[in-house]
């Protein structure tokens, strides 16, 4: 656990916050472009809302009787009076700059977007989960029907067999509606009332607030009173049963491994109909990896037209703690590390160095004043392809000599043998060129 730097310590990190350090980074650089290229098969666009919002716009979208507005918004008061918070989740900075921007007027009833960043939450920190955490997120809207549900769960499929994730199981419920939910959330809280005093602190205080919460509690005393609760399934019109039905049978062709699950009510006020996660195993009890659904109504809530929409999230975090269980991922490193042996070859270096960079390869230039084998196991330890060599036997002969650090060869080029011989090299392993 970090501690608190001391007058003769270096700084520590805040408790529930950590740095993604260079070995780290391959891992995430891995999801943010499978999802940058599954957003491209289906026609996503990227959007980058501002980590800072106003606190209103939080509260009117996740509801005031969530958990993240209770207990986890970093909220705080901005030098002019206006309470501001750092977003805990995407979905609210988006629809707010699609209205805000009338991006929804752009392309008719058809706006698919998606964004990559960091979120904020102060909450219990475990296992994959960080008070600053990275979210992938993906929000579709404009369509009501229910084939819009599945191309959206698809997608979610598709990006995760693209990443190589295996054994993974869709959780997928009904909420209705506000035409259906009304009845069932008073006979869930009649039944709910009668199991009040077992229930745990929390979930009395949502009795009151937000009774379907209350089947989404972790505490396996409240779980087990709410075993029998209503379902509520058993109580959707026959338009949100008839949305449901159709979804079923549209997630029939994708290969998924699907459980209905009535105890799904996932953490926002705004969903409706359909709710859903994605579960993966070798993550403790928290082996949620992704989870969404519909928000029909969301877009009148903040004043702004009839926008039907349905989205999800998916936590980059846990994702990247899967795919380090499949093995390490290394970052490629340099096409040439450039060895300068003495201090005459500083210059001439430098500018080879340029030269290489010009021309789209990749150079890493070594410090001055070691020896050549530091040299050597330094550009082997930052996995460069070939190494440069200049010293003064070099400088004095007008040659460079390059050694190919995957076969253990080494030449002596001229600087015009050596620049033809980038145009038409045998191989491009490793750090060449990325053209």
């Amino acid at each position: 656990m970090p501690t608190p730097p001391t007058a003769s310590g270096p700084p520590t990190l805040l408790r529930g916050f950590k740095d993604i350090l260079p070995a780290e980074i391959p891992y995430y650089r891995a999801v943010e472009d499978k999802t940058r290229e599954t957003a491209a098969l289906y026609g996503y666009r990227e959007i980058r809302p501002p980590i800072l919002e106003r606190s209103e716009i939080f509260r009117r979208v996740i509801g005031e009787a969530t958990d993240i507005v209770e207990k986890e918004m970093y909220a705080f008061p901005d030098r002019d009076g206006a309470e501001v918070t750092l977003r805990p989740e995407a979905t609210a900075g988006i629809l707010r700059s699609v209205l805000e921007h009338d991006l929804h007027r752009e392309g008719g009833r058809s706006l698919r977007l998606f964004s990559l960043g960091p979120m904020f939450r102060r909450e219990r920190p475990q296992k994959g989960r960080f008070r600053q955490f990275h979210q992938l997120d993906f929000e579709a809207l404009g369509d009501d029907g229910p084939s819009l549900d599945a191309e959206v769960i698809s997608l979610l499929a598709r990006l995760m067999k693209s990443l190589g994730l295996s054994g993974l199981t869709l959780r997928l419920n009904s909420l209705g509606c506000p035409l259906c939910r009304p009845l069932y959330r008073e006979r869930l809280s009649a039944y709910l009332a009668g199991e009040r005093e077992g229930l745990c602190p929390d979930c009395r205080r949502r009795l009151e607030s937000n009774p379907l919460r209350v089947l989404d509690c972790k505490n396996p005393l409240c779980g087990k009173l709410t075993a029998g609760a209503p379902k509520p399934m058993d109580f959707l019109c026959p338009e949100c049963r008839s949305h449901h039905e159709s979804l079923l049978g549209l997630l029939k062709a994708p290969d998924l491994d699907l459980i209905e699950d009535p105890r799904l009510v996932r953490g926002l006020d705004y969903y409706r109909r359909t709710a859903f996660e994605l579960h993966a195993g070798g993550l403790g009890s928290q082996n949620a990896v992704a989870g969404g659904g519909r928000y029909d109504g969301l877009s009148e809530h903040l004043g702004g037209p009839p926008l039907p929409g349905i989205g999800f999230a998916a936590g980059i975090e846990r994702l990247v703690m899967l795919l380090r269980d499949q093995g390490e991922r290394e970052a490629p490193g340099p096409a040439f590390y450039l060895a300068p042996l003495g201090p005459e070859a500083s210059g001439p270096l430098f500018r080879l160095g340029e030269e290489l960079r010009s021309r789209g390869f990749s150079a890493v230039r070594g410090e001055e004043g070691q020896s050549l084998k530091s040299h050597l196991k330094r550009a082997d330890k930052i996995k460069a392809k070939k190494a440069v060599l200049l010293g003064p036997d070099e400088l004095r002969e007008g040659r460079v000599t390059v050694k190919d650090l995957s076969r253990g060869t080494q030449s002596p080029l001229s600087p015009e043998e050596f620049f033809k011989e980038l145009e038409n090299p045998p191989t491009r392993e490793r750090g060449g060129n990325p053209n």
